[in-house]
């Protein structure tokens, strides 16, 4: 498994993690004050899938810049083209 499906299955992963914590945030808040750490629970899946959300979004653009440069390397006409 390359680089890129590893990271779209952890995203996968981290936002049915980031949901439980969520639904598990408001039963606690349905209940009364929650403490602390189920309050912030939800942060942590969140800062994770802010990552690999970046890098899935980047990814189609850093494979048509690698493609173009190397493009450029086999034909040096190339340059001339663009």
């Amino acid at each position: 498994m390359n680089r890129s499906n590893w990271v779209r299955q952890i995203h996968r992963w981290l936002s049915i993690a980031f949901t439980a914590t969520v639904i598990a945030n408001f039963i606690a808040l349905a209940q009364g004050k929650p403490p602390d750490w189920v309050t912030y629970s939800p942060l942590l899946p969140l800062a994770l899938l802010l990552f690999t959300g970046l890098y899935l979004f980047v990814l189609p653009y850093a494979t048509k810049w690698r493609s173009r440069r190397a493009e450029s390397r086999e034909d040096p006409r190339s340059r001339m083209r663009t």
